[in-house]
């Protein structure tokens, strides 16, 4: 589905030879959101943070949005080094048992 849209962006994300994630970004209506995953073997090492910050230089669209959910404070962090900040809080369903989950919307102009 995401490949299928002309509009989006996916990006692998390298570390030396290895894949250890990727990126990407997409529309949503009337806001372009940014979304990554970490293979939890690579955490700690900066890597979303580098690979966030070079994929946003490339990036003309403005503002970009970003969902975490709350408790994920080094997700949360990651963007916020890269300058995002927070825009709103919202209740969102997902996959948990308990159907919903809080996740902060943030933002970067």
């Amino acid at each position: 589905m995401i490949r299928a849209d002309s509009t989006n962006v996916l990006k692998t994300i390298l570390f030396g030879d290895q894949v250890a994630g990727n990126i990407v970004s997409w529309e949503q209506p009337g806001e372009r959101e940014i979304g990554y995953w970490i293979g939890k073997e690579f955490w700690g090492r900066g890597i979303a943070t580098r690979a966030l910050s070079d994929f946003l230089g490339g990036m003309e669209t403005r503002p970009r949005f970003a969902h975490v959910a709350k408790h994920n404070i080094a997700s949360r962090r990651v963007l916020e080094k890269c300058g995002f900040t927070i825009a709103r809080q919202v209740i969102a369903p997902s996959d948990v048992p308990a159907g919903l989950v809080e996740e902060l919307v943030l933002r970067r102009d």
